[in-house]
């Protein structure tokens, strides 16, 4: 019997070294940050912190006005010597300038059955909110949610907020309301809509009804 021989070379049958997987996302690829340029912005962070001036610290630290405005740009590699410098003059051990230079980005886990109930406007018709999770900093909030529509709920198409809303459908049967048009939606359904329309569930089919709502607005500072 003919043993079948390896393809070589094919496209996609073997990733090669330094090639990354990439998503389906359409969203820009985030270029990571160079270690001249989180030590220079812990540099300015704690100078802030501390009150000074570029000219105060450089007096302090004798580094040149020049030279520590380059450091905290990131336009240069500061040698340890300026380092340690920098370091002394700010009172903080030389390992708090590479603080951030670690992979740290905001993350938020929730196990299975511990996300906190809150209040929501539709909570009185009997719509139970869990909230999955929380972003901590950036342009954007984004507040996933799990919804439970029980048997005693009732409907209500009236909700309104800005930003925009993914609806996934996962247990149930609810006809939901966007706007001027509604929608019957079952397990493994999805919609997407702009939340300043007028929203909510219209008829309440099938109970329990749950869905994941994931809703994403501007931050307000």
């Amino acid at each position: 019997m003919k043993k079948s021989v390896p393809q070589r070379g094919k496209p996609g049958s073997k990733r090669t070294r330094g090639s990354e997987l990439l998503t389906g996302s359409l969203a820009p690829k985030e270029i990571p940050p160079t270690l001249e340029s989180e030590i220079g912005a812990e540099v300015r962070r704690l100078r802030k912190s501390f009150d000074l001036t570029v000219a105060e610290l450089g007096a302090a630290s004798g580094i040149s006005t020049g030279m520590l405005s380059k450091i905290e740009t990131g336009s240069i590699s500061p040698s340890l010597a300026t380092l340690s410098s920098l370091a002394k003059a700010l009172n903080v051990p030389i390992t708090r300038l590479f603080h951030e230079t670690g992979e740290q980005r905001d993350c938020s886990f929730v196990k299975a059955g511990t996300g906190v109930r809150i209040e929501r406007r539709g909570t009185k018709a009997g719509h139970l909110y869990d909230l999955l999770g929380h972003s901590l900093g950036g342009e954007v909030t984004v507040e996933p949610y799990l919804i439970t529509l029980k048997g005693d709920a009732e409907p209500y198409t009236d909700f309104r907020h800005a930003g925009v809303e993914f609806i996934y459908m996962l247990s149930g049967k609810v006809r939901y309301r966007h706007a001027d048009r509604s929608y019957l939606l079952e397990p493994g359904d999805a919609l997407f809509f702009d939340a300043a329309g007028r929203h909510g569930p219209e008829e309440l089919i099938k109970a329990p009804m749950t869905y994941l709502s994931v809703i994403i607005y501007p931050r307000r500072e």
